[in-house]
């Protein structure tokens, strides 16, 4: 047994020298994950195992990678030359890389695209199942670590909005082996009890590998599933998961989330005084209204209302007499000009003129031609009437 005495510095370096030794310069093949490229060029991300949870940190400065064509996304395939290096202030080992060459968009990223288009298929993601958030929550119900930043942002912001909203945390794991069915489990968990009126489920920032539980089905069906509306805050604004897809709502941050879902005590308590005094003064209207309408009845003889109707029932009864007259005035005008016309047309006006009207039998005669010698005519005139005999007719042209 070594009995050997090491400064950490030392063991540190000796280390790094043995690997460097061992490996040399090496060919990796994995899936990029959590690429961020820095201000002065360098790339730093992850090279993962797609058939495990294998990861190794990468980086890649600007000189190198300005060889590439374009950068790589998160879950790309990609064979990557270099060699390993230990850093001495963490004692962690990574990959320093030479160079790159991008081999497909990776099996992981394949499988994701295959399970979103497999549950948006069946309607997980359907905006027409989304259920609305309730505006005033009487709990709030939340799915996540409960030694993660989340929690605590989320607790923070709900103390600044609304100290001493009630809160039922179902504790999970976020990232790593199993997470995914304890995440799923929180959520059925919090549905089934029944005191949250809104579910946030969710943690706070991470690499791609861990936020992928989130993607996991047994995960998104569960949201999908829940009966009581669910918020999806998963890690930062740029992180999307499938997760978000099937949520009622997707929040940017747990912050975010918190910020969503509770209400500011003090502007609902000042709301509420708002609506208290307007329906006080509604109803103070209404009382006086009704005290000056039964003053009113109060003061009023009985034989004051009585007169009051008499007088009400004359000046009805002159204004019909007055419109019953106006009426008959001009009915008796239209009478009085029918009857002039009348007898303006009238044949016996035409008599006073000197004229004669002859009759045989009855009839008025208009054509001497139908008379003959003998016959017996009777003419009217103007005034009187006289008996005449034919002698003679001639044609008047």
């Amino acid at each position: 047994m070594s009995t050997q005495k090491y400064q950490v510095a030392e063991l540190v370096g000796e280390i790094g020298e043995l690997i460097g030794g061992e490996f040399g310069d090496i060919w990796v093949e994995g899936e990029v994950s959590g690429f961020k490229p820095a201000a002065r060029g360098h790339w730093y991300f992850s090279l993962r195992d797609p058939a495990s949870d294998a990861v190794i940190a990468c980086a890649m400065f600007a000189r190198e990678n300005a060889a590439v064509k374009k950068p790589p996304r998160d879950g790309e395939k990609v064979l990557l030359r270099g060699g390993v290096d230990v850093y001495a202030p963490r004692g962690s080992f990574s990959l320093i890389v030479r160079r790159m060459e991008l081999t497909g968009a990776g099996e992981l990223a394949r499988r994701l695209e295959e399970l979103r288009l497999k549950l948006a298929g069946e309607g997980l993601f359907d905006p027409a199942r989304k259920k609305p958030l309730p505006p005033w929550p009487r709990a709030l119900g939340i799915a996540t670590s409960p030694t993660g930043a989340a929690l605590q942002d989320i607790l923070r912001v709900m103390g600044q909005r609304w100290p001493g909203l009630p809160v039922y945390l179902a504790p999970c794991r976020v990232q790593g082996e199993g997470a995914a069915e304890e995440i799923a489990a929180a959520v059925r968990l919090l549905d089934a009890h029944g005191g949250s009126d809104v579910i946030l489920v969710g943690r706070g920032g991470g690499s791609a590998e861990d936020l992928f539980c989130f993607n996991e089905e047994v995960v998104v069906r569960a949201v999908a599933g829940c009966r009581t509306p669910i918020v999806s805050c998963v890690g930062h604004e740029v992180d999307t998961t499938l997760c978000d897809f099937a949520a009622d709502f997707r929040a940017a941050t747990p912050s975010h989330a918190a910020e969503k879902v509770v209400p500011v005590h003090a502007e609902i308590a000042g709301w509420v005084a708002e609506q208290d005094d307007r329906l006080v003064q509604a109803m103070q209207r209404r009382v006086r209204a009704l005290r000056d309408r039964l003053t009113r009845v109060r003061l009023q003889h009985p034989r004051q209302r009585i007169e009051r109707g008499r007088l009400r029932a004359d000046e009805l009864e002159s204004r019909t007499r007055a419109a019953v007259a106006r009426i008959l005035a001009r009915k008796r005008d239209r009478a009085g000009a029918a009857a002039r016309h009348l007898d303006a047309l009238s044949p016996l006006r035409v008599l006073d003129r000197g004229y004669a009207l002859v009759q045989r039998e009855g009839s008025a005669v208009a054509d001497a031609a139908v008379l003959k010698p003998g016959d017996q005519l009777e003419a009217r005139f103007a005034k009187g009437r006289a008996t005449l005999t034919v002698k003679r007719t001639s044609a008047l042209f």
